[in-house]
């Protein structure tokens, strides 16, 4: 069964910074491509980013140039560190493994984003 576990987030302040973690059970090569989305009350979850195994990146246009997604192959993790943060990037941000089109899901991590 394949696990993944968010950290990281957490409250900060406008303008401020957090870095969050996803770690994978399973080798970061057994997957397509790794990603985080988000989901703030009341909305769907959204993609944030996207990266592959050739460390080929994707970014919502909300995010572009604040959020950076990196991978550590040797320790099965995925980060996603978060500059220049807005009162609406508040939402629990979830990391997703994909395999053959099918998406493992971890728990998820709240970040919270004060004004």
């Amino acid at each position: 069964q394949v696990q993944l576990v968010e950290s990281g987030g957490g409250l900060v302040q406008a303008g401020g910074s957090l870095r969050l973690s996803c770690a994978v059970s399973e080798s970061l090569f057994s997957f397509d491509f790794m990603g985080w989305y988000r989901q703030a009350p009341g909305k769907q979850r959204d993609l944030v980013a996207t990266v592959t195994s050739f460390d080929t990146t994707n970014y919502d246009d909300s995010v572009k140039g604040r959020f950076t997604i990196s991978r550590d192959n040797a320790k099965n993790t995925v980060y996603l560190q978060m500059n220049s943060l807005k009162p609406e990037d508040t939402a629990i941000y979830y990391c997703r493994a994909t395999r053959f089109s099918y998406n493992y899901w971890g728990q998820g991590t709240q970040v919270t984003v004060s004004s």
